[in-house]
C-alpha cells in the first residue's frame, strides 16, 4: 500500500490510539501509531505517509515544532493537528507551518474520517502537481538545452537567476536560436510550472486578429463575434505567457500590452469591465526593438519596460564547439522516433557541419540532422545525406570578410540592399521558388518578402532539376 493510504497516528494517549488504527484500518487505510514527537519523526524519516494526525501535546516535543520538520521531508504527509485545547493563538500558527486540518478532541468518527479523507485528496493533488512540475523540469529544464560553451553557460545562469521572480524577460536571438525552448525553461523552473505555459508568434497573426487572440472579444465586437472569446492572457493567468516576434506588434497593442504590464490587467475587445491577470510576460524578438523606437514603430516606454532583464541568445556560428554534442542529440532523438538503431557521424560529415556557418542556427541543424537520419540506408551518416548548400554554400553563408571584398566599391546602404537581396535570393532558391517557404525560412511576414521581391524587381526562382 503506497503513502496515499497510509496514516500515522502521533498521540501519548494509548486508547485514542488504538480506536484511531481500528477506525482507519476499517476504512482500508493503512495506519502506525506512535506515542512521543521524536519517534514520529524517525517514522517520517523511514517511511511515506500521506497523512499524519498529530496532538498538539505530546510527552517530548511541541506537535507544532514536530509539525515545522515533517515540511522539511521530501514528501511531507498532509497534516491534521489533534488537540483537546484548542486555542485561536495556537490554530494560526499551525496553519502557517502547513497544517491542514485542526480538530478538537473529542471528535465524532465521521468528522475525522471525512478529515482524512479530505487530506489524502490534498495530498495527492499536491504529489500530481509536484509530479507535473518535475516532468516540465525534465522535458523543458535548462539542463537540456545543449551547450558547453561561456556564451550557453551565460544564458544558462541568467536562466536560474531569474525563473523564480515574476518579472518580464526579453530574449533576444536570431530564428532558431531556441528562444522559445528557453522561455519553457524559465516557466519549468519557476513557482508557475503547474500553471499553463501559452506561446504566441506575433507575426504569424494578422494585427487585426491579434488584438482578440490576446485579449478575447465579447459578443458583438465586430463582424463574427457571436459569443465571447477569452484571450490568451486569460488562459495564461497563473502561468506565463510568452511573445515571440514581439517587434511587429502594431502601436496600438503595444498600448495595450504596456497597460497589462503595468496595471496587471485589460479589457477584453469590445468590452468595459477591467479583467485581473497574473502572467508572467517572456518576450523574444530577433530584430532591434531600440531601432524601432527610433524609427517610431515600437513605443519607448514598453521598450524600457521590457527590457529590464534581457537574455541574449548566441548564433551557432557564435558556439561552434556546441555543434558535435548538438548533432549527436538530434541523432538520438530522431532514431528513437524513427525506431531505428542509433546511427553514427562519420567525421568528413561533421567537419561539414563544423565549416557551415549556420543562418538558421539549431532550427536548421535540427532539420539537416532528421533529414540524414530519415534517408540514412546504412548505420552512418555520411556528407552525401546533407542538402546541397551544406556542401556548397550560398551567399546565405558569406563571412563579413567576403561582403567587404564583394561590395567594395559601393556605399553601405547599396552594400546592404545587395547582399539583403542575395540572402533572399538565395532563400527562394534552396525552397525551390516557394514564396511561403523562402519568408518562414527568413523568417518574415509573406507580405514583407513580396513587397522586397518588387523592390529588387525578382520575379521568379525556378527549381533546379537534381
Amino acid at each position: 500500500m503506497g503513502a496515499d493510504r497510509r496514516v500515522l497516528i502521533v498521540d501519548d494517549e494509548e486508547i485514542l490510539r488504538e480506536v484511531l488504527s481500528e477506525l482507519l484500518d476499517s476504512e482500508s487505510w493503512e495506519s502506525d501509531a506512535v506515542e512521543t514527537g521524536g519517534e514520529a519523526l524517525v517514522r517520517m524519516r523511514e517511511r511515506e505517509y500521506g497523512v499524519v494526525l498529530l496532538d498538539l501535546m505530546l510527552p517530548d516535543i511541541d506537535g507544532l515544532d514536530v509539525l515545522e520538520e515533517l515540511q522539511k521531508l521530501e514528501h511531507p504527509p498532509t497534516a491534521i493537528m489533534l488537540t483537546a485545547y484548542a486555542s485561536l493563538d495556537k490554530a494560526v500558527r499551525a496553519t502557517k507551518l502547513g497544517a491542514f486540518n485542526f480538530l478538537a478532541k473529542p471528535f465524532k468518527n465521521e468528522e475525522l474520517l471525512l478529515a482524512v479523507k479530505n487530506a489524502f485528496d490534498h495530498y495527492e493533488l499536491r504529489e500530481e502537481n509536484r509530479r507535473l512540475k518535475s516532468t516540465l523540469q525534465e522535458r523543458y529544464g535548462f539542463e537540456n538545452i545543449i551547450g558547453r560553451g561561456a556564451a550557453m553557460k551565460q544564458v544558462f545562469d541568467l536562466i536560474t537567476q531569474v525563473a523564480p521572480s515574476r518579472s518580464t524577460v526579453l530574449l533576444l536571438g536570431e530564428s532558431g536560436t531556441g528562444k522559445e525552448l528557453v522561455a519553457r525553461a524559465i516557466h519549468a523552473a519557476s513557482g508557475r510550472a503547474s500553471a499553463p505555459f501559452v506561446a504566441i508568434n506575433c507575426g504569424n497573426i494578422p494585427p487585426d486578429l491579434l488584438e482578440s487572440e490576446l485579449f478575447g472579444h465579447v459578443r458583438g465586437a465586430f463582424t463574427g463575434a457571436i459569443s465571447l472569446k477569452k484571450g490568451l492572457f486569460e488562459a495564461a493567468d497563473g502561468g506565463t505567457i510568452f511573445l515571440d516576434e514581439i517587434g511587429t506588434l502594431s502601436l496600438e497593442i503595444q498600448s495595450r500590452l504596456l497597460r497589462v504590464i503595468q496595471e496587471r490587467e485589460f479589457r477584453r475587445l469590445g468590452g468595459l469591465d477591467n479583467i485581473k491577470v497574473d502572467a508572467r510576460i517572456i518576450a523574444a524578438t530577433n530584430t532591434d526593438l531600440a531601432s524601432g523606437v527610433n524609427r517610431g514603430s515600437f513605443r519607448e516606454d514598453l521598450y524600457y519596460r521590457l527590457n529590464v532583464i534581457v537574455i541574449k541568445l548566441p548564433a551557432l556560428r557564435e558556439r561552434q564547439d556546441d555543434i558535435p554534442a548538438l548533432a549527436e542529440h538530434f541523432i538520438r532523438k530522431f532514431s528513437a522516433e524513427n525506431q531505428r538503431e542509433k546511427l553514427a557521424l562519420n567525421s568528413s560529415a561533421l567537419k561539414i557541419l563544423m565549416d557551415y556557418s549556420w543562418p538558421g542556427n539549431v532550427r536548421e541543424l535540427e532539420n539537416v540532422m532528421e533529414r540524414a537520419v530519415v534517408l540514412a540506408s546504412g548505420g552512418v551518416i555520411d556528407a552525401e545525406l546533407f542538402p546541397k548548400n551544406l556542401l556548397h554554400p550560398t551567399p546565405l553563408e558569406v563571412s563579413v570578410a567576403d561582403i567587404s571584398e564583394m561590395y567594395e566599391d559601393i556605399s553601405l546602404k547599396d552594400r546592404v540592399g545587395a547582399y539583403e537581396k542575395d540572402i533572399i535570393l538565395a532563400a527562394l532558391k534552396k525552397t525551390g521558388g516557394n514564396q511561403k517557404k523562402a519568408a518562414e525560412l527568413l523568417d518574415v511576414n509573406p507580405t514583407t518578402l513580396s513587397e522586397k521581391l518588387k523592390r529588387f524587381g525578382i520575379r521568379e526562382i525556378r527549381q533546379e532539376n537534381e
